[in-house]
Order: C-alpha cells, then structure tokens, then sequence
C-alpha cells in the first residue's frame, strides 16, 4: 500500500475518531519499559483509557522515535481544535501521575486548540524532527 493509499484509507476511516481529541501513548522502544523507573506502565495507560472514555481515542503506538523523552504522549486536537488552529502536542517525560492526570485535565477541558494546557505541561512539551511528525500523521 502506498502512503497515499494509507493516507486516504486512515482519513476515511479517521472521521468518527478525528471529533474528538486523539492521544497516542508511546509504548516502543524506550517508552513504557523498564528504562523509565518508578513508573507503572500498564497502570498509566489503563488510567488514561479510563479518564478519558467518551473524551479522546486513546491510542498506543510503537516507538516515536524521541527515546531521549521517554514516555511520550502526543495529543492530537479534536476536529473543532483544529478548525480553531490547534496541532498536535508533544509531551515528554509524562513519567509521573499528576503529568498524566493534568493531560487529561486538559483534554477534559477542550484540549489542543480549545483551551490552554496547564502551564506545567509547557515543561513536557517539545518538536519533534519533521519526519518524526510525518511518520505519525500515516
């Protein structure tokens, strides 16, 4: 399948799931392994799942390469935060849980576009590489 093919399958596809505010838990290489200690992995994702059921589609995917950052959380502005100029959010070191709980604060109050991430997440913030962002979007 070429990207292009991907790319219309996923928008077509995307539609439902783009209403709301999507977030992609990295759970590759780095993230969500020992490497990061004193943090229960499994535990962060099933709270996320569960905080933000009916808000977000939460999502798990492989290593997005930003490993120096582990864990990251990318969250993706819902169709209405979009339309309203929000882009997608990336979070490093969401290695604690009052990080994942002001995340999801955030989504509950709009998310990306919407309203204003708590001022604490602008310490977890970062950009990623342009190939980095485009590998996400396929």
């Amino acid at each position: 399948m070429s990207k292009r093919s991907r790319r219309a399958a996923s928008a077509a596809g995307a539609g439902a799931a783009a209403v709301r505010p999507t977030v992609t838990v990295c759970r590759g290489c780095c993230c969500g392994t020992p490497k990061v200690t004193g943090l229960d992995h499994v535990a962060q994702l099933r709270e996320l799942r569960a905080a933000l059921e009916g808000a977000a589609t939460v999502r798990v995917t492989d290593c997005l390469d930003a490993c120096e950052r582990a864990n990251v959380i990318v969250v993706q502005p819902s169709t209405a935060g979009r339309v309203a100029g929000g882009r997608p959010v990336w979070l490093g070191l969401v290695n604690d849980r009052d990080t994942t709980a002001d995340i999801v604060a955030w989504i509950d109050s709009g998310g990306p576009g919407l309203t204003e991430p708590p001022g604490i997440l602008d310490l977890h913030a970062f950009s990623p590489s342009r190939r980095v962002r485009a590998e996400l979007d396929e």
